[in-house]
């Protein structure tokens, strides 16, 4: 029996998404270009889609897999789907008014999105931001980050076969949604950050709300890793499933959780602290294995450290404003607003103009979302909204390595691999 290498554009004829699949089959045929396979008379290879329309891919992820019985033998990722022209919203918005919209990109955790935005334009301004807005910034974010990684820890659990899980960890987080209710007056898409500080302060009820709720949730949290760790179905269905190497991690542009599963020690809170990062002790955990127990590990790791910083923000949250007090720069106080004429003037202007930074200031900030490497890039043309905006998302970054990450695994192993990273498509495809 002759081997022979497929033509997929004469065996596989288009039946949807004619503006793609050229593409997708060009890149499946570089892919085999010295692959001989063995002439299949029962059928056995084909090519599968993925998605887009598939509830482990998001819904607007769509893998186009060459299978051969239940092994994976080539792949395509193909993304886009979801895409909405976010930075170039950003390009004509004035800095304040694009607030809302980071919400809707990685909107599992937007106040990290939030956040990344008001310290980007901070640093394009120049603006100082008081101390007691930072560290109430540093509170909520690190509850962003245990809100997103409960929503991944579930969905990961029950793509592997368990609904209980997914229960567990939507009932916490619904707890945080109704803490994120008390701070910034919405439980989802909040916007609470003010470009030089924030929107509301943080009371004394709220702040004692948050306390009590992780007392509770260190218990709760533990018994879930104690079940997950030792349990013998999970466990064999994510050791040794899609590993990255190092090297292969440095090479290819992982980040966040999934990069550090890989052995490199890097996290942007640690190595360019931002905010009050510096001012707490935490660690950065680290897995050398490189598979998805290994992620899987490291992110449930990442919630205990989160937690060893809400204990040491949570009692010492510093006196004094939550903006700064330049009203060139930031949104007056409604007290100002409606008791002073000057006061009404700056939110007018504020509004219809916003912050101006000086022309030419090119500038680039990040930090550490839940996924990763968050980066925003600005440059001012001396006006109230960017001349360029560039965003530096992790989840469209670490969708680089799904494809090799699907190589060679089972089909069965896809969800796995695919919650192993744990993209949002928002972010992806901004």
């Amino acid at each position: 029996m002759s081997n022979k290498l497929y033509t997929f554009r004469d065996k596989f004829k288009p039946t949807f998404f004619p503006q793609h699949q050229d593409a997708i089959y060009r890149r499946l045929e570089d892919k085999h270009t010295s692959v001989e396979i063995e002439h299949d008379p029962l059928g056995t290879t084909m090519t599968l889609n993925l998605g887009p329309q598939h509830p482990a891919t998001h819904g607007v992820l769509r893998c186009v897999l060459q299978v051969n019985g239940e092994r994976i033998m080539k792949s395509v990722v193909d993304v886009g789907y979801l895409h909405r022209g976010i930075e170039k919203l950003a390009e004509n918005k004035t800095y304040q008014e694009f607030m809302p919209y980071t919400d809707r990109m990685d909107y599992l955790a937007p106040y990290s999105t939030n956040v990344a935005w008001c310290l980007a334009v901070e640093k394009l301004v120049g603006i100082e931001v008081p101390h007691r807005a930072q560290w109430i910034r540093t509170i909520a974010v690190e509850l962003a980050r245990i809100s997103a990684h409960m929503l991944w820890l579930g969905t990961m659990v029950m793509d592997a076969g368990a609904i209980s899980m997914f229960l567990w960890t939507f009932r916490e987080r619904e707890n945080i949604y109704d803490l994120f209710d008390k701070i910034t007056g919405v439980r989802f898409t909040v916007s609470h950050c003010r470009i030089g500080g924030i929107q509301f302060d943080l009371d004394d009820d709220v702040r004692q709300g948050i306390i009590n709720w992780k007392e509770h949730f260190k218990k709760e949290f533990r018994d879930w890793k104690k079940l997950l760790t030792n349990n013998a179905i999970f466990y064999r269905r994510a050791l040794g499933i899609g590993v990255i190497t190092k090297e292969e991690a440095i090479d290819m542009g992982f980040t966040g959780p999934s990069l550090r599963a890989s052995g490199v020690a890097h996290d942007i809170r640690i190595f360019e602290p931002y905010m009050v990062y510096d001012e707490v002790d935490f660690d950065i955990p680290i897995r050398t294995e490189g598979d998805s127990f290994a992620r899987f590990q490291i992110r449930m790791s990442e919630v205990e450290e989160s937690l060893k910083i809400l204990d040491q923000l949570l009692p010492n949250i510093p006196k004094g404003d939550i903006r700064a007090d330049n009203a060139k720069h930031t949104y007056a106080s409604k007290d100002e607003i409606y008791y002073s004429m000057e006061g009404m003037i700056h939110d007018f202007m504020m509004t219809d103009m916003g912050v101006c930074p000086p022309k030419g200031v090119e500038i680039y900030s990040a930090v550490e979302s839940p996924k990763g490497e968050l980066g925003v890039h600005l440059k001012s043309d001396g006006t109230g909204s960017p001349l360029r905006c560039k965003i530096k998302s992790p989840s469209f970054a670490n969708l680089q390595l799904l494809e090799k990450l699907l190589e060679g695994s089972m089909i069965a192993d896809t969800v796995v691999l695919i919650g192993s990273i744990d993209p949002v498509m928002g972010e992806a495809d901004k």
